[in-house]
């Protein structure tokens, strides 16, 4: 099926299934997301708004003209400025894809960017690859002449635009393709939050066919070329390297489609991809991407993308079509339209590395929060959408804090916060690292590890993770035990809110991290422990109810009289099936914010202010299970997303007065947005089972 006609197919069943809603505004909008460095975005309404920007709000500049019948217009970009923007018709966010409609000269113009981040296969998944896809039909009842161009700017590759970059060409066969890096390659020396890549490669490849080329040249010079003639420079830019602000040099694509007859509709397709040879640090070693498990080079990647791309583009096209079906069934169509915005950015929050011994490890990064690597309290909010689709992707994100706290390097009773400052994860570095327990988390992430291996062994149907791991296991409940309760002056997940003691949510966390435990025990066939922790995590529970007791709510602190807070953790005891709270609690919760949220915004994190965060409100929304319980908290959350003035990759930190941004975005956290799917037994079982499928078949290594 064409790209055009299976762009059609998607579109009715979109106004079929959405009652008729507005096109969704995404606050910006995914082109090409891989990891926390090959991350770039639309921030405007259209695509011809202004360049595109590397989620930090750098730019990583790219130009689209389009030539009809010797006039240029623009479909990417701001340049060249004397060529018109083509009409954008409209833009569909879709898990897996983006699909741009433009207009003008008589003719239509589909621009689509594929991203196969089918997480059910990891192979699949870990290629840093994009394929663009156009495809043009004249609209009109004519014939028309069109060329189509595509660049990008030496601002991928680099932090700043004064470094240097240099290009070169490779031989694949039946491909023609092009290179750009940092002259100066700074692989792995630095960290940071608003970072961006200062090593590797990037790639532009297409097809060596008759009508296409390439050029590597001044941008200037080689848009104005296109513009002028329809063709590209004959010769790349002679000099070696050059500063990326000299000239701004770009590996450019075009294609002369020819006569583009009324009846027919014409497409061609690219890739773009990014070898960053090594990706992360970890206690000290330098580890290659997964991708590379498989001993390929960046040419054997291409070469096999490009043989494998038509079968990509219908697992593509299945893939999102079926989580679409089953998000609307679960929570409507504007749930489902944020869990396709939230579903590339997700995963793009990470790094899927290889281990020396053939591990998948799974590094998240703290995007504009404090840039840490692997941080508990992040994959935890996380950890919904790769229980759905890829458990062995919550696997390797908490095998290395295991591995971490096990070593001598971390001293303490309690789970760790992190693993360090991306992209260097050799040790904590939040709070007081590794000599304080000043800022510390230690409810918090002794919780969250329990529950995440709790909920990892039901995914697994098995205990046998948890076993490789019981000493910290046993260690970490017995701290619950002691401090989980009542939890001393300490900082939770929500530490931008301050210290709090006596937190009645964080002491559910710790409630449901002994109940998690005890499940363990059981599966791991020690019923003496399972039945210890049980009745701890009850009696815990029912001490809970009267502490936290404020007639038609529960406090926000046990001491917190006429306080309330959103008790996003509870979540956990139906969904895992631990049951040590009444349903009478999220009844209660559910019915006071209902009647206290902040319209058209949604629900406030708390009572101590009016911000609030995403991801919570959907956790929040499933408490009951109740489709009107869940439709009112999370219709809000949509209206927001949809009206935002923050015009930045999915925040999940905003204030619900004015719908402003209050901080973060491109967080690995709006995974959490899933979590309503794991509600339905039948579906993540659906889901996990198609992963276990091709971890057992090698489905994508041949």
């Amino acid at each position: 099926m064409s790209l055009w006609l299976d762009r059609l197919g998607e579109c009715t069943k979109t106004i079929d299934m959405d009652n008729k809603l507005p096109q969704f505004r995404p606050p910006a909008v995914p082109l090409v997301a891989h990891d926390p460095y090959f991350s770039v975005w639309s921030f405007g309404d259209r695509l011809t708004d202004g360049w595109p920007k590397h989620w930090t709000g750098r730019n990583h500049s790219a130009s689209g003209i389009i030539r009809i019948d010797a006039s240029a217009y623009r479909y990417t970009g701001i340049a060249p400025s004397d060529a018109p923007a083509m009409e954008q018709v409209s833009v569909e966010v879709w898990p897996t894809r983006t699909i741009y409609l433009f207009r003008a000269g008589g003719i239509e113009l589909g621009l689509t960017f594929t991203t196969p981040a089918l997480a059910d296969d990891l192979d699949i998944l870990a290629r840093p690859l994009t394929y663009l896809s156009w495809e043009v039909r004249s609209m009109d009842g004519r014939a028309h002449e069109v060329a189509v161009h595509f660049d990008v700017q030496g601002e991928w590759m680099v932090d700043s635009g004064a470094q240097q970059v240099t290009w070169g060409r490779h031989r694949v066969a039946g491909l023609s393709v092009q290179r750009m890096g940092a002259a100066d390659q700074q692989v792995l020396k630095r960290s940071g939050d608003d970072l961006r890549i200062e090593w590797g490669y990037l790639y532009l490849a297409i097809p060596s066919e008759a009508g296409a080329s390439d050029v590597a040249g001044p941008a200037e010079t080689v848009r104005a070329a296109f513009v002028t003639t329809g063709r590209l420079p004959a010769e790349d830019d002679t000099r070696s390297s050059a500063a990326v602000s000299d000239g701004w040099p770009v590996l450019a694509i075009a294609f002369d489609l020819g006569t583009v007859a009324p009846a027919a509709a014409v497409s061609r397709h690219a890739m773009i991809a990014y070898d960053d040879v090594f990706c992360i640090e970890y206690l000290r070693r330098k580890l290659r991407p997964y991708w590379q498990r498989l001993g390929w080079t960046m040419g054997e990647l291409l070469k096999t993308a490009a043989a494998q791309r038509v079968a990509l583009f219908e697992r593509c096209a299945r893939f999102d079509e079926q989580m679409m079906a089953d998000l609307r069934a679960a929570g409507g169509e504007k749930y489902a339209r944020l869990c396709a915005l939230s579903y590339r950015e997700a995963i793009a929050a990470h790094k899927l590395a290889i281990d020396i011994d053939g591990t998948p490890l799974f590094f998240s990064k703290e995007n504009f929060s404090n840039g840490c690597i692997a941080t508990v309290d992040v994959t935890y909010p996380s950890s919904p959408l790769f229980l759905l689709v890829q458990p062995e992707l919550l696997r390797g994100m908490l095998t290395p804090i295991f591995q971490y706290a096990a070593s001598s390097q971390w001293r303490f009773g309690f789970a760790p916060h992190d693993l360090g400052q991306y992209p260097l994860a050799n040790g904590q570095v939040y709070g007081g690292a590794e000599t304080s327990e000043r800022d510390q988390m230690p409810v918090e992430e002794c919780g969250n590890m329990l529950i995440l291996t709790c909920a990892l062994a039901h995914a697994d149907g098995n205990a046998d993770y948890a076993k490789r791991h019981w000493p910290l296991l046993q260690q970490w409940a017995a701290y619950l035990a002691d401090k989980g309760f009542d939890p001393p002056n300490q900082l939770c997940t929500d530490d931008f809110a301050g210290h709090l003691a006596h937190n009645a949510n964080l002491s559910i966390k710790a409630i449901l991290g002994l109940a998690g435990f005890a499940r363990l025990c059981e599966m791991a066939g020690d019923a003496g422990e399972a039945a210890k922790y049980r009745a701890l995590a009850e009696s815990f529970a029912k001490a809970w109810l009267a502490a936290a007791d404020d007639g038609d709510h529960y406090r926000l602190a046990f001491d917190a009289p006429d306080s309330w807070s959103q008790k996003y953790n509870l979540i956990w005891d139906t969904l895992l099936g631990l049951n040590v709270f009444p349903p009478s609690v999220a009844k209660k919760e559910l019915a006071y914010y209902r009647a206290h949220k902040n319209t058209p915004n949604g629900l406030p994190l708390d009572n101590r202010k009016t911000y609030t965060k995403l991801d919570w409100i959907v956790w929040t929304a499933c408490l009951t299970g109740d489709r009107e319980d869940f439709d009112a908290l999370v219709g809000p959350a949509y209206d927001w997303a949809h009206s935002s003035p923050s015009r930045v990759p999915l925040t999940d930190w905003y204030e619900t007065a004015d719908g402003k941004q209050v901080g973060f975005q491109a967080r690995s956290v709006v995974g959490g947005l899933f979590i309503r799917l794991l509600q339905d037994a039948a579906v993540w079982e659906k889901w996990a089972s198609r992963a276990r499928g091709n971890r057992a078949g090698g489905a994508s290594r041949h």
